[in-house]
């Protein structure tokens, strides 16, 4: 796969990181399937690049209306699942409505995209499937029940997926961002808060975040959507990469401390084994 002449289909492509990689998607001479619910936030891109951008109204949560958007732009090579969003508040406070639009958009949706892209991938045994998770995919923050075990869902079903087509030369790649320095506020939902959680650790949290999110979001769009395109061309890129320096610092803590934990529990852990017996180790 060359650098140029590549067609890509990104969902969310109408604002933040989204936006930032259809624009350096599209600079690098590529073509790009933008994927959005609001058309008209692309304006601008498809006035400055014309044909190279093709939008299509799509709310990713409409699962019947995949496979016919899936058979149209049969010929694209590189698939970035980017569309998602968090509702915060405690887990009790969550509507079922709620709950279900969480999975649904952050899992359910990047899954059937899948499934209605890999079968022309397959047939030319060719093509990347990227998916932008998050930090919150690996590490869990009180008030985001339902978005971390969306993360945590799909982080799972894409590294399942890299084992399944790695045969047939498709590539898989997890990009896990930290905080954007995008117009969080605006876009942030929440639930109706009640009595119960106002001053516990999640009203604290949600309280920090109205007034401290948007000044100490730390990672740049631009620079991370640069990033991404640079690692979409790694001929043996890792399954997963960690994007920003809270990312980071966040993880490698959290990563540090699992191993420790999981040490610690060598002796009980063998202790109830079968003797003779290898267990669940294929390969």
């Amino acid at each position: 796969m060359t650098s140029k002449n590549e067609k890509w289909f990104i969902t969310g492509a109408s604002g933040g990181l989204g936006l930032a990689l259809t624009r350096r998607v599209l600079e690098a001479g590529n073509t790009v399937v933008a994927a959005v619910r609001s058309p008209a936030a692309l304006a601008e891109l498809q006035q400055q690049f014309g044909s190279q951008l093709i939008v299509e109204k799509l709310d990713v949560t409409d699962y019947a209306s995949l496979p016919e958007i899936a058979k149209k732009h049969a010929d694209s090579d590189i698939i970035v699942n980017n569309a998602g969003g968090a509702i915060i508040g405690a887990m009790e406070e969550f509507t079922e409505q709620e709950i279900e639009h969480q999975f649904a958009l952050n899992l359910l949706s990047p899954v059937h995209i899948t499934r209605a892209f890999l079968p022309a991938l397959r047939a030319k045994k060719q093509g990347r499937l990227i998916y932008i998770t998050s930090m919150g995919g690996r590490i869990a923050f009180p008030g985001g029940a339902f978005y971390h075990a969306a993360k945590y869902g799909l982080e799972g079903f894409a590294e399942t997926v890299a084992q399944e087509v790695a045969e047939f030369n498709i590539k898989v790649q997890i990009i896990e961002p930290g905080s954007i320095k995008t117009n969080f506020q605006a876009n942030a939902r929440w639930t109706t808060e009640t009595e119960t959680y106002k001053n516990a650790t999640v009203g604290q949290l949600r309280r920090w975040i109205i007034e401290n999110g948007e000044e100490n979001n730390s990672g740049d769009p631009i620079k991370m959507a640069d990033a991404i395109y640079t690692l979409s061309h790694k001929e043996q890129p890792e399954l997963r990469t960690v994007l920003g320096a809270d990312a980071f610092q966040i993880l490698q803590g959290s990563y540090a401390k699992s191993l420790q934990s999981l040490e610690s529990q060598k002796e009980i852990s063998v202790s109830v084994a079968i003797e003779g017996k290898t267990g669940f180790i294929p390969g």
